[in-house]
Formats: C-alpha cells, sequence, structure tokens
C-alpha cells in the first residue's frame, strides 16, 4: 500500500500486509515440522540398521556356538561392527556388547551423539537341531 498525492492509501497488486506478517509467522513453523519430520526419519534409520546387524550377529553367533571351536565375542562385535559399517546417518559410532551363553547369545548395541540415544537388545538362542530331527527319526 502507498500513500497517493490526495493522503489517501490505495491498493498495490493483490497482495495485502497481513499475508506477509501471517507468513513470516508460518514460515518457521512450517520449515520445523519438515526438519523434525526429516530428524525422526533418520533416527528410525538408524535404529533399524543397529537392530538388524544385532539380530543377524546374534544368529550368527548362535549358529557358530554349534561348531567344535564355538564362539569368541571380539569374533562376533567385528562381525556387528562389519554389518553396520558406514550405514547409520546419526549415529556413526555405534558399539555392541555381547554376551556368549551356553543357551544364548545376547548382542545390545547402542550408539549416541547431540543428547539422543538409541539402543538395541537381540537375543538367540543356541539350538541343537540335529539332536532334535535324530530323536525324531528314533521314535518312528
Amino acid at each position: 500500500m502507498r500513500g497517493n498525492e490526495k493522503g489517501g492509501w490505495m491498493r498495490v497488486g493483490n497482495v495485502r500486509g497481513s499475508m506477509t506478517v501471517e507468513m513470516s509467522f508460518l514460515m518457521p513453523m512450517i520449515l520445523f515440522l519438515i526438519m523434525g519430520c526429516i530428524l525422526a526419519v533418520f533416527y528410525y534409520h538408524d535404529k533399524n540398521i543397529l537392530s538388524g546387524a544385532a539380530y543377524e550377529t546374534a544368529v550368527v553367533g548362535s549358529t557358530k556356538a554349534r561348531e567344535k571351536d564355538g564362539v569368541e565375542e571380539g569374533e562376533l562385535e567385528q562381525l556387528f561392527r562389519q554389518r553396520v559399517g558406514k550405514k547409520c546417518i546419526l549415529f556413526p559410532g555405534a558399539q555392541a556388547a555381547i554376551s556368549v551363553g551356553k543357551d544364548e547369545i545376547e548382542v545390545t548395541a547402542a550408539a549416541s551423539r547431540r543428547g539422543m540415544k538409541v539402543s538395541v537388545s537381540k537375543k538367540a538362542a543356541v539350538t541343537d537341531p540335529e539332536s532334535y530331527v535324530r530323536d525324531l527319526r528314533r521314535l518312528k
């Protein structure tokens, strides 16, 4: 809006001043929501990567535990690091705590960055399916 020679106000174009004020308030809120959604997607992406890597490590550990030599925690930690690699976006430095028991393998993975934390825990039972199948065949 602009003043004319007679002292009145005339309208310039179709945009009013109130629209500018409203948009200056709304745009930061809209951008904040978009950035929050992107951050949430990255968070759950990393959580799924850690969860999958922890489960794969636990299952591989339970399979190797049946072997003659067994499995060591250091070997499983290396396998976990290999599975995670550089796939995480928000939490690049994930660490795993692995416990190898007689009956189960437990992998607990955790990572944190700038006040945000994510942790997952996966377990896999050490089974002996060969003896179960042999017992079934003996019963027949």
